[in-house]
């Protein structure tokens, strides 16, 4: 295939998001003869023009660095490795965020679900744990649902699959990013089901991860922490993962492992 332009790549964003080129003008405050001699290649878009209609159709900031790239325009938006030192900030907040959900297990991730960081608590997932899967990059997903990873302690398997692929096909449709694609095809050719998230019941807030853990069940309630207003790439495409007690029985687990922490003699379990 050719290099897209930036009008095919405008065209690709709108009607990605379901809209007309009459909304997405009336939304821009430009004419629609505009917008569609964008798209054809009749009309340059200025800069800001780019800007200005990735911001309407919320396109991510990695792809608004590409669809500037392709009108001959610089990127905008830094791409800065974590370990950069610029991002010392952000490394230093991620570590406060996820030391302050303890004893809750809670993990960093980046656009791909590679594992950046995790708290203490974390280890609660990883008993029985294929050491290979341990070994970095860390795939927060294939860690979950491969047959040597945590999938085998997963009480709703098929449920939780359907939960972790209805959730990855969303993230795919807002981003495109074909290592997305990949890793969903790979995930969804493990054993365990696929239970697609239907109806609630009438009590029903959130699917919950249900574990086996030293002869108990326990409940979590998945929560997605992500940084506000970020403004590069690199920021924009980290999320921290937290997992807090669905019922009674898990945050009491959950406290007498963090006492047994603090002090080996504290009898538990």
């Amino acid at each position: 295939m050719a290099t897209p332009t930036a009008g095919d790549l405008l065209r690709h964003w709108r009607t990605t998001r379901r809209l007309s080129q009459l909304e997405l003008a009336g939304r821009a405050d430009t004419s629609t003869r505009h917008l569609s001699f964008i798209e054809t290649g009749r009309a340059t878009p200025s800069r800001h023009m780019l800007l200005h209609l990735s911001e309407e159709l919320d396109i991510p900031l990695r792809e608004r660095n590409r669809m500037l790239l392709a009108a001959g325009y610089a990127p905008v938006y830094a791409e800065p490795e974590l370990d950069n030192p610029a991002m010392a900030p952000v490394r230093d907040t991620l570590r406060r965020l996820l030391t302050g959900f303890e004893p809750h297990p809670a993990l960093a991730i980046d656009a791909t679900w590679t594992m950046v960081d995790a708290n203490a608590a974390i280890t609660l997932f990883l008993d029985g744990v294929d050491p290979a899967l341990l070994q970095p990059p860390v795939n927060a997903l294939r860690l979950t649902l491969h047959p040597d990873g945590l999938a085998p302690r997963i009480v709703n398997l098929p449920e939780w699959r359907g939960h972790l692929f209805e959730r990855l096909q969303r993230q795919i449709e807002i981003t495109g990013a074909p290592e997305l694609v990949a890793l969903l095809a790979e995930l969804r050719a493990y054993p365990g089901g696929e239970q697609a998230p239907g109806l609630p019941e009438p009590d029903q807030t959130i699917v919950p991860l249900r574990l086996r853990h030293d002869g108990h069940e326990l409940a979590f309630l998945g929560v997605t922490t992500v940084f506000g207003t970020p403004m590069n790439v690199t920021v924009a495409e980290l999320a921290i993962e937290a997992f807090f007690p669905a019922d009674a029985a898990t945050a009491t687990l959950l406290r007498e492992r963090i006492a047994v922490a603090a002090d080996p003699t504290t009898p538990s379990d």
